[in-house]
C-alpha cells in the first residue's frame, strides 16, 4: 500500500511494557519499605491496585486515569487514612525512575522508523497519558529526534479510541486518511479508533496474546508479530 505517514502508538508498542512495569513497581515497593511502611509486596500490590482503581474511577477517559503519581497518592491515602503527600512523590519518582531505566526498543524499531523516514514518510506517536513521561520515554528510547509529530492524550482531553487522537495528527500533518496508517498494540484503543476514521491498521502483537478471530471494527488491515514486518506492509 502506498503511505505518506504512519501513526504509532507508544507503550508496549515501541518498547515493551510489562518488564518496565515490574521494575518500576518494585523500585516503588522498595522504596515504601523504606518510608517504614510495614507492607510485604501483596500489600503494596493491594495498595497501588486500590489507588489506581479509585483514580480510574474519579478521572476516566483522562491522561490523568494513567499517571502512577496519582496511583500512589490515593493508594497512601486510603492505606494511611490521611495524605501523605511526600510519600507519594517519592514512591512515583522510585517508579518512573526505575521504569525508565528499564526500558528498551522492540528489535528493530529505530531501523524501521529511521527507513520510513528515509523514504519521506511522516512519523508521528499518538499516545495517551500525560505529556511529560512520554517526552522522558522517547528520550530514553533514543527515539525524540526521530520523529515528526507528538501527541498526548493530555493535548486533547480524550482517550484513544476517540476520534480526534487520530484526526489531529492528520491535521498537523497535511495527510489524509487513506494516505495513514496507525500501528499499536490495543486492539480497542488503536484498531477501533483508526478504524473508525479511515486509517489502514497493523496490530503488532509481538507476544501472540490477541485472539485471532477478531472481526468487524476490531479487525485490523494487517497483523504483525515482529517490527520490521511493517516494511513489508508499507512499501
Amino acid at each position: 500500500m502506498s503511505i505518506d505517514a504512519a501513526l504509532f502508538d507508544l507503550d508496549d508498542t515501541l518498547y515493551p511494557y510489562p518488564p518496565c512495569k515490574e521494575a518500576g513497581t518494585e523500585a516503588a515497593f522498595e522504596a515504601a519499605r523504606e518510608l517504614g511502611y510495614d507492607l510485604d509486596r501483596a500489600g503494596f500490590e493491594s495498595l497501588y491496585r486500590a489507588g489506581r482503581r479509585e483514580v480510574k474511577r474519579e478521572v476516566p477517559g483522562t491522561a490523568a486515569s494513567h499517571e502512577r503519581f496519582l496511583y500512589f497518592k490515593r493508594g497512601l491515602e486510603l492505606h494511611a487514612e490521611t495524605a501523605r503527600p511526600g510519600d507519594a512523590k517519592a514512591l512515583g519518582e522510585a517508579f518512573w525512575d526505575a521504569y525508565l531505566a528499564e526500558m528498551t526498543c522492540y528489535p528493530k524499531v529505530e531501523e524501521t522508523l529511521a527507513d520510513l523516514r528515509n523514504r519521506g514518510i511522516d512519523v508521528g506517536i499518538v499516545t495517551n497519558l500525560t505529556t511529560r513521561i512520554q517526552l522522558a520515554k522517547l528520550e530514553r528510547l533514543g527515539l525524540a529526534d526521530g520523529i515528526d509529530l507528538l501527541l498526548t492524550s493530555e493535548e486533547t482531553g480524550r482517550e484513544k479510541p476517540g476520534s480526534v487522537m487520530f484526526t489531529l495528527p492528520l491535521a498537523r500533518l497535511d495527510r489524509r486518511a487513506s494516505e495513514t496508517v496507525m500501528v499499536g498494540d490495543n486492539v480497542d484503543a488503536d484498531v477501533v479508533g483508526a478504524n473508525a476514521v479511515g486509517l489502514e491498521t497493523v496490530l503488532f502483537d509481538p507476544r501472540g496474546e490477541v485472539d485471532g478471530a477478531l472481526e468487524g471494527d476490531r479487525k485490523p488491515d494487517h497483523r504483525i508479530d515482529a517490527f520490521d514486518e511493517l516494511l513489508e506492509v508499507i512499501r
